[in-house]
């Protein structure tokens, strides 16, 4: 039976009922861990204070925030589950006052000897939340010499509860706002999943068959055909609906990183670490993590991916702790990976571990009927945000729409109907508004007398001027349209002096 605080304590638990409040009010989790921590080690007159928290992923306890002299240096290492006081702790729930730890075989002396930090007594306490122990938290030594005593130890377990109890509710209004961004996109991918097409249809159908099961799919499909959101369907249709889904797109990411957003870094990894980053594969964790434009993946980075699916483990960049996962991977491309496997450009054995199955989404031009639905949608959107309840779409503007191919598909009838909602008359849309030719180029063909060079430099300048005339001049939707870098598009125009678009 816990021993009654005496009256002694009376005005430190009063404090302590003080700080109670900042559970509720400090936004800033490592803030408010650190007022505890510096709270707990201010009224018990400690040399110095940490808390560590557990890391089940990796079986260890990191140094989440600490007090002292020593405070930057400790926040370095890493505890292994029943290692050292904390670790034998965080395994046995149960806390520990130690008078003089030399004399105790549970002291693991190398953190203090590596940071030169001279320990005599400590008094560590475990964290916990719906009895499962999340941390610990520690004190060591008193700053006049004296020994920590019982007393202490029932204060630092005030403080223990305050700390679990932040975390707790930090970690409550986390899943919160998970689930309020799940029902979001979820609702997104309901009223975004336009179509009674046929084909359209058997992509559905085929998308909740793989939600069911525990098999990566590969999406194929141009640009702009709804690859993200068949894989938020899968997502939300199948078992790990309740767990994240991170989505990363691959394209336009130098190697180094793309490594850093997949597995993340320790602090100090690199010029710049100034702390540890958690990557997308932790955060997917028993959830799901979507890789857009996987066919951009370099060599290397192909590699390191392969060894995640194979072992379901990966290192942080800098770090020497292997970090296990439980992920579901789903990816897209608007390449045609076969052909890049045939020519060396992608990993054969990447390529069987993500394309257990294999979906491809129909371009808006083999899904031609579902072009007034898809319309209409839109229409009923911009309608709401310029406020013009009453506006329509004209039949001449809705004939225009069914009968252009749509080279950007849903992304460009998208752009192009909330540019004639925001360009037209704000009555009818006409199809004068919308930003489309009838035909998909307005190149007039070849010409006898130019150079091979000539002619591909005069195709090029025509192009990018038919696509910044799709986007109203937009060099970031135009250059997505086309499927190269901005910057590039940007050289591009320079080069040709492409002007007045």
């Amino acid at each position: 039976m816990a021993k009654k605080i005496s009256s002694s304590d009376a005005s430190l638990i009063s404090h302590l009922k003080e700080i109670s409040t900042w559970v509720s009010s400090v936004q800033d989790l490592d803030k408010l861990l650190e007022l505890i921590i510096e709270s707990a080690a201010r009224v018990l007159k400690a040399k110095a204070a940490s808390l560590l928290l557990v890391d089940r992923k990796s079986n260890t306890l990191f140094f989440q925030v600490a007090t002292g002299e020593k405070k930057r240096e400790v926040k370095e290492y890493r505890v292994k589950m029943g290692q050292g006081i904390a670790g034998h702790v965080a395994e046995t729930g149960k806390p520990l006052l130690i008078a003089d730890v030399r004399n105790d075989p549970r002291w693991f002396k190398e953190i203090s000897e590596s940071i030169r930090f001279e320990t005599q007594s400590i008094a560590c306490v475990p964290l916990k939340r719906d009895s499962h122990i999340i941390g610990v938290m520690q004190i060591i030594d008193k700053e006049d010499g004296r020994p920590i005593g019982e007393n202490d130890l029932e204060l630092i377990e005030e403080f223990a509860a305050l700390a679990a109890l932040a975390l707790g509710q930090a970690q409550n209004l986390q899943e919160v706002k998970r689930e309020i961004q799940d029902l979001k996109q979820e609702l997104q991918v309901r009223h975004e999943m336009v179509g009674k097409s046929a084909a359209l249809e058997k992509v559905i159908a085929d998308g909740l068959k793989v939600a069911n099961s525990k098999a990566s799919a590969l999406i194929l499909g141009e640009s702009g055909t709804g690859k993200e959101l068949l894989a938020r369907l899968i997502h939300r249709a199948g078992p790990r609906k309740d767990k994240p889904l991170v989505v990363l797109n691959c394209a336009a990411m130098p190697e180094t990183l793309l490594e850093d957003e997949l597995f993340g870094h320790e602090k100090g990894a690199f010029t710049g670490a100034v702390a540890r980053k958690i990557g997308k594969f932790e955060l997917a964790h028993e959830g799901t993590i979507f890789l857009d434009e996987i066919g951009e993946m370099t060599p290397g980075m192909q590699a390191k991916l392969l060894r995640v699916l194979q072992e379901g483990n990966f290192y942080r960049v800098g770090g020497n702790i292997p970090i296990s996962v439980d992920v579901r991977v789903l990816s897209a491309t608007n390449k045609k990976l076969d052909e890049e496997v045939a020519n060396g450009k992608f990993r054969e054995d990447l390529y069987y571990r993500l394309n257990v199955v294999q979906i491809n989404m129909p371009t808006l031009r083999e899904r031609k009927e579902d072009i007034p639905l898809l319309a209409n949608h839109f229409l009923s959107i911009f309608k709401e945000e310029t406020v013009t309840p009453n506006l329509k779409i004209s039949s001449a503007a809705m004939d225009k729409m069914v009968h252009y191919d749509w080279p950007g598909n849903i992304r460009e009838l998208r752009n192009a109907i909330e540019r004639a909602v925001v360009m037209g008359n704000g009555k009818e849309i006409l199809p004068e508004d919308l930003p489309i030719s009838s035909t998909r180029t307005n190149y007039p063909g070849l010409q006898v007398g130019l150079t091979l060079e000539e002619a591909l430099n005069q195709f090029k300048k025509e192009f990018i001027v038919l696509n910044l005339k799709h986007t109203s001049g937009n060099r970031s939707k135009a250059a997505k349209l086309m499927d190269i870098q901005r910057t590039y598009l940007s050289r591009l125009i320079s080069k040709f002096d492409v002007r007045d678009i």
